[in-house]
């Protein structure tokens, strides 16, 4: 039985609670079973100097995890001096993935940044970071629109992402702490809406699989996806 007597192909309660910051031009706290993550868009009236020049907007990201996100309190980055492998690559990897939905150009030249700060863990982490951060990116942009720093809303493609594995033989998808650290596959899927690849991260832990196992995890991916992007649009369009 996996956690909260779900399916194999069945998510975990997803919850997207918009607006929980004051003075963020967007965000949300998004929850994934016992995953939550709060998610803050801000706006910078400039871009990076690779980005100067060019008319073009930026999207970046950055992501943590709070001391007592996980079982045992973690020391902070910050009191380490510098932030980790595996921090340095879920962030950019969030980054790559917002910059992928929205049209840069029609953003002018300023900076978007999606603060992804992790209250507690329980697996699928980065997607949920993602998953929050398309909806905190589109309620900064409303606000931007509004208070007439956008003429006109940025072409955004709904975007959000999904954990799938494979575990005793079978496919399940958002994975949880458990099911997450016994999986004989791991991988992590990010897609537009419409069944459009951005990323695709999987790995064997265990020997290897075949294409035809791919094939069925990309299939139980797009699926969990498609939910999760009409989870997005019933915020949105609330």
């Amino acid at each position: 039985m996996r956690s909260v007597q779900r399916h194999l192909l069945s998510m975990r309660p997803v919850r997207i609670v918009p607006h929980v910051s004051l003075h963020a031009e967007g965000s949300v706290q998004v929850e994934f079973g016992n995953t939550h993550v709060r998610i803050t868009c801000s706006v910078d009236e400039r871009v990076p100097s690779h980005v100067l020049g060019t008319g073009s907007g930026w999207v970046t990201a950055e992501y943590g995890m709070l001391p007592r996100a996980t079982q045992e309190r973690t020391q902070r980055e910050a009191a380490r001096g510098k932030q980790s492998g595996r921090t340095l690559e879920i962030q950019r990897l969030i980054g790559r993935s917002l910059r992928a939905c929205v049209d840069l150009k029609a953003l002018g030249s300023r900076t978007l940044t999606l603060d992804c700060d992790v209250i507690q863990a329980d697996g699928g982490t980065r997607t949920a970071s993602i998953t929050g951060a398309y909806v905190a990116m589109a309620l900064a942009m409303r606000k931007m629109k509004g208070d007439g720093r956008l003429l006109s809303m940025p072409k955004l493609t709904p975007l959000a992402a999904v954990s799938i594995g494979i575990c005793k033989g079978h496919v399940l998808v958002d994975l949880d702490y458990v099911e997450d650290s016994t999986a004989e596959v791991d991988m992590n899927l990010v897609a537009l809406e419409g069944r459009k690849l951005v990323e695709l991260q999987g790995t064997a832990e265990k020997g290897s699989f075949s294409q035809s196992t791919l094939n069925d995890m990309l299939e139980a991916g797009f699926g969990a996806i498609e939910a999760l992007i009409q989870i997005q649009k019933s915020i949105l369009n609330a």
